[in-house]
Formats: structure tokens, sequence, C-alpha cells
């Protein structure tokens, strides 16, 4: 382990991946954030299933993670995970009726989540405007703007207050996993010991569906876990109403997924079976000392690991129901407001049931509400959009 010579001492977890299952041509690489991870997946899916083979050459996939902040930074030649985790459908294969099948295979968490779990940014997404969500899936990902960017490097920096970064090697979906875990794992040790972590992993169930996020910061106040989430603006001025909104969800997630771990056993079977994980992996050496170095009694198996996050699941402090959103100015990271808000359990239930609604393809795309058409001024699929353009939409 890396000793970091200013505060908490963490890992950032660079996991190498080169699957052995039909390895793709290898796409140009690029550093993103985690908050950007719903959309590579997207735009990969899309991409192979566009690719009339694939080649036999392997490609390799570096995501830095940090363990006091846990956050996922993936360096983009992700190719071959995507490939095989974009394809399949979580109720495949148990018993269903072939027409609920078809519309279940035709959804877009077959077709784009089956081998990820939703995001959570999946779900803020699709509070924004669903359409929306629904042309970046089947178009791909529009190009990163400044403020984006700007961002994630802010985010970047705030990381590295708090983590050292180790690059660890996988081999497979079974460590890529395992990883996750202990990273949080990790991270949950040092927010008791130190009262902060940044960039915490989280591995869920909302409605039986597997959401994963990344919960930017966690501090102890009062006894208690508060979650943060920092939004960066490239004007110095709160943004509109709708997008506060979305950030506020986005937090309410988090908590969400938390409450439901320190409330519910974590369903390993029904996780391990979702992604045809095999529980018996033998995880490799240098992950396996990571995993100590992170406070884990030298696990040998991806079952050790998973024991283990249930455990610590089941004894989570539970979190204070004041959530805390911050925006800071991009120019000189300067506050511009701290918004603490409560958490509302009935809201964001119906927030998360009817984003899986769409997700499942029980439902069309929904769009924005008229009175707040004016996002659709920012789109970068206005044009193609039944809402702009009635015709289209008979046509």
């Amino acid at each position: 382990m890396i000793q970091s010579p200013t505060p908490p001492t963490l890992i950032e977890i660079a996991q190498t991946t080169s699957l052995s299952s039909s390895p793709p041509s290898q796409i140009p690489t690029e550093i993103v954030s985690d908050e950007e991870m719903s959309l590579i997946e997207s735009a990969f899916s899309l991409a192979f299933k566009a690719r009339p083979s694939l080649s036999s050459s392997s490609t390799s996939v570096h995501f830095h993670r940090n363990s006091s902040s846990i956050t996922l930074h993936s360096k983009r030649s992700f190719s071959n995970y995507s490939s095989s985790y974009c394809v399949g459908d979580i109720e495949d294969g148990i018993g269903i009726r072939s027409a609920q099948k078809k519309r279940v295979g035709e959804s877009l968490l077959y077709r784009f989540r089956r081998k990820t779990g939703l995001f959570v940014t999946d779900i803020t997404s699709t509070e924004w405007c669903e359409k929306q969500k629904e042309f970046f899936l089947v178009c791909g990902k529009p190009k990163a703007t400044k403020a984006m960017k700007a961002g994630s490097a802010r985010h970047a920096v705030l990381e590295e207050e708090v983590i050292t970064r180790v690059e660890v090697v996988i081999r497979s979906a079974e460590e890529h996993w395992a990883l996750k875990m202990i990273n949080f794992i990790h991270g949950t040790n040092q927010l008791l010991m130190d009262g902060l972590t940044r960039e915490l992993p989280l591995i869920g169930f909302a409605e039986g569906v597997c959401v994963v996020g990344v919960i930017d910061e966690i501090c102890m106040s009062r006894c208690a876990p508060t979650l943060v989430e920092t939004k960066t603006r490239s004007q110095n001025s709160l943004p509109s109403e709708p997008q506060q909104r979305n950030g506020r969800l986005q937090l309410m997630c988090y908590k969400y997924l938390w409450d439901n771990l320190l409330a519910n056993p974590f369903p390993s079977q029904q996780f391990l079976e979702s992604f045809s994980l095999n529980p018996d992996y033998k995880l490799s050496k240098q992950i396996q000392e990571t995993a100590v170095q992170a406070g884990l009694p030298a696990p040998q198996t991806l079952n050790d690991v998973l024991r283990r996050y249930e455990y610590v699941c089941s004894m989570l402090p539970k979190t204070r129901d004041q959530l805390l959103l911050r925006y800071e100015y991009q120019k000189d990271q300067s506050l511009i407001s701290e918004n603490q808000f409560l958490y509302k359990s009935n809201w964001v239930t119906d927030q998360i049931r009817s984003s899986l609604e769409f997700w499942k393809g029980d439902r069309e795309a929904s769009y924005t509400p008229q009175d707040e058409r004016w996002k659709c001024n920012h789109c970068k699929y206005a044009s193609r959009c039944p809402v702009q353009n009635p015709v289209s939409e008979e046509a």
C-alpha cells in the first residue's frame, strides 16, 4: 500500500481488464469520471451491436478507483468488458413466457445494463428527460462539454486530497465486482475512523434491480453520516429548480440504497445470478493483498469478499435524513451555495419505480413536462425529437 504524506491513506484501484471471451478491437483512450460511466457503457454497447464481428486482439482497461472517495475513473479501452456486459437479460432463463421475454429482451435494461447494473445517473437522467436518455442510448454519447470536463477535473482534485492510488490488474468480472466491494469496505472503514470518505462505490438493489452508484462525499456529523454531493457551475449562480431537483434526487437515491443495505440482508444469490458470477472464483494474489490492505481478512475467493460486504452492510450506521447539495464556481472553486434538505422516502421511491418502468420496457419513454420544455433548447437530440418535430412522430 502506498503511503500518503498528507491526509488519510487510501487506495485507488486501477483495474486493467482483459477478459478472455472474444475481445473486440481497441477503442481510443480517454479518461472520464464515474459520473459518465453510464454514458460510456451505452456508447460501447451500441458500437458492438453495429460491428459485424469482433477482433481477436486483446485490450486493456484502467479503472481508477478511490477508497476514500472511492470513485471509479476509467481509462477507456473498455471494449471487451462492455461487449460481454451489455448482452442478455436479467430475467433470461427463468421460465417467463415468450411474449414477456420478447418485451424484456427489447428493454433498455436488457440491451445496455444487463452486466453492469443500473447506474444512479441512469435514474436521474430519466427524471430529467426519458426521451433524451433513450436517444442517448440508441444514438450514442454527445461530445463532452467544457463544463463537464471542468466538473470532472474538480472531482479529481477532491479525490486526491484523501486518497492514494494503487494499480491492480483484474482478469474477470468476478475480480471487477470484488474490487468494487473492497473499495466500499475500505471507504466505510475510513469514514468511521477519520470521519470522512469520498467517492464511495455502492452496490445495492432497488425493486429487484441491481443499482450501482458512487457517493461523492460522506462526513460524520453529530455522530451520524451525512451524504454530500458537490456540483460545479460554469456560472457564479445557482442552477434552475429542475436542475436542483435532479441533484436532490441523486443524493436521495444514494440514501435509498444505503438504507436498504442497512435494513435488508444483501441479496448475494440474486447478485451472483444477475451477473453470472462464480462465487468460488479465486482472486489474484495482487487483489488478495489489496484486500488485506483495505482491512479484509485475506480473502481467497469472490465469495469471501461478498460475505464481508454483507457483514459490513449489516453494520452500517444510519445516515442522517438531512442531505447536503453543494454548488461551487468552476473558475475559482468558491462556494456558491450549500443546500440542505430532508430525505423524502416516498418521493424517491416513486421516482425510482417510474424510472424502472421505462428501463424495463413497461412503457414508452415520456417527454419532459410542458413547463420545462426549455430543456429542449440545450438538448443535442432536439432535431430528432417528436416534441420539436411532430411530423417525425407520424413518420
